[in-house]
């Protein structure tokens, strides 16, 4: 399947190790050297109107991208705790 970035903007991140949707690509992170993609940037977006200040910057490596769906993009980052499930 071929995507442009525009399309990618429009696609909702999934983690699928705990569920959680991490919202929309802002950006991507490209290695000029090797043509390929190095990351998928989600810029960190105010919460509650910005009075409690900004979510973190989530930068995800490509190789963390398990699937690039019509819809979603799945990808694996893995937590403390989760880690602890998916090791038993």
């Amino acid at each position: 399947m071929l995507c442009c970035i525009e399309e990618l903007r429009e696609k909702d991140v999934i983690n699928v190790c705990d569920g959680e949707n991490l919202g929309y690509v802002d950006d991507v992170r490209v290695d000029t050297q090797t043509h390929t993609i190095e990351a998928l940037i989600l810029y960190g977006k105010p919460r509650f109107f910005g009075w409690f200040g900004a979510r973190e910057t989530i930068v995800i490596p490509f190789t963390r991208v398990q699937l690039v769906g019509k819809d979603v993009i799945l990808v694996c980052i893995p937590h403390e705790n989760c880690t602890d499930i998916l090791k038993k």
